[in-house]
């Protein structure tokens, strides 16, 4: 899509309740024609910021800011407990249940630095989850699994779709609600989440077509953690 406006802004809707993004007085809409807003300025002005920066061509990639706002209204709010069910089902198959029964050093590092969140994720919501070092999928307790939903709920529409992508980015419930939860940091979500990838490079290398897919992975952290650090700046 070419590049149809001049002026980027932002305004306030609704007494102050929500912002919006002008270009040339005008607001934006998501792909569904809906008006995209905000309950954050700073990430109104994040959002704006992406637009100015467009060239010629409009990058969508390039603008993910937008991408999550949209998706909170487009998708979030048309089906909320839909979307709380997707999140939450990672938690049957978290990434840091599911160990290595070899190498050694692997095991040693998955122990390290997946337990403690394990750990923190039964103390912080409440239930524990089972452990395993088989591929086959293992049983997860039920009401560990509710709880775990309850803290996915407590999120609002636009927290759930940073969420969303963490989860789905790191492959992992546990590590996307320590990231919302300010308990990990993007570069250290990040890290744990690809611990069995980066313990392959190290022996193997890495080819130029897994790094591409590392980085993408690593940016949707990193914009996610962004996402919600500016809805928690207001």
């Amino acid at each position: 899509m070419k590049r149809f406006y001049e002026q980027v802004s932002t305004a306030s809707v609704d007494d102050g309740q929500r912002f919006e993004v002008l270009l040339d007085a005008r607001g934006v809409r998501t792909p569904m024609r809906r008006p995209l807003q905000v309950p954050s300025p700073s990430l109104a002005d994040a959002i704006a910021e992406e637009w100015r920066a467009q060239d010629d061509e409009i990058d969508v990639e390039s603008m993910p800011s937008t991408r999550i706002a949209a998706t909170a209204v487009d998708r979030v709010a048309e089906d909320r407990e839909g979307y709380i069910d997707q999140i939450a089902a990672f938690g049957g198959t978290d990434l840091v249940c599911y160990r290595a029964q070899a190498p050694a050093e692997l095991v040693v590092r998955q122990m390290r630095v997946w337990q403690p969140m394990l750990d923190w994720a039964a103390e912080t919501f409440g239930g524990e989850l089972v452990v395993t070092d088989g591929l086959l999928p293992v049983d997860q307790p039920p009401d560990s699994l509710a709880r775990l939903r309850g803290a996915v709920a407590e999120h609002d529409l636009y927290e759930l779709a940073a969420l969303g992508v963490a989860t789905s980015a790191s492959g992992s419930l546990i590590v996307a609600l320590a990231l919302s939860k300010g308990h990990l940091d993007a570069e250290t979500a990040f890290d744990v989440s690809q611990l069995d990838e980066s313990y392959q490079v190290e022996m193997w290398g890495e080819e130029a077509d897994a790094q591409a897919r590392r980085d993408t992975l690593r940016a949707e952290i990193e914009c996610s953690a962004a996402f919600l650090e500016l809805l928690r700046k207001g």
